[in-house]
């Protein structure tokens, strides 16, 4: 990532819906984010979203796929990854028990990023969450 960007830059990666693509998303964030400070947290919600595309919706079904995006600008870093749908409902952060095995990802990546979005559409969701470069722009992780 370089220091000083005046414009925003977007990079886009489509996995097939394995389970052994989670690993690959996650390891294709922290490429593109090595250096920055914000790196590790991006690369966990990486991991995180597509393992919940994989899990919770079509992407994981037979011929599924999530796709992966990550911008970068001077200000925030945001990670998206869309899903094929399949789902009756959009996906929410649930508050778990911390001893349970599954419905933490989502609210663990709300704890995290300064910023959760979820947009549905016909065709699938998407969930957006943003890492602000300057947490004077949004405060602190919720």
């Amino acid at each position: 990532m370089h220091e000083y960007m005046s414009t925003a830059r977007v990079w886009g990666l489509s996995c097939p819906g394995f389970p052994e693509e989670v690993s690959r998303a996650r390891r294709w964030t922290r490429d593109i984010l090595r250096g920055s400070p914000l790196a590790e947290d991006a690369e966990l919600i990486a991991s995180e979203l597509s393992a919940n595309a994989i899990l919770h919706t079509a992407s994981g079904r037979e011929y599924g796929s999530f796709h992966l995006a990550v911008a970068v600008s001077a200000q925030v870093v945001a990670v998206s990854v869309t899903d094929d749908g399949g789902t009756a409902t959009a996906p929410k952060a649930e508050h778990q028990n911390q001893d349970a095995e599954h419905g933490r990802g989502l609210g663990m990546v709300s704890a995290i990023a300064h910023r959760v979005v979820v947009h549905d559409s016909d065709q699938g969701h998407t969930v957006t969450a943003e890492l602000y470069t300057d947490t004077r722009l949004g405060g602190h992780p919720c």
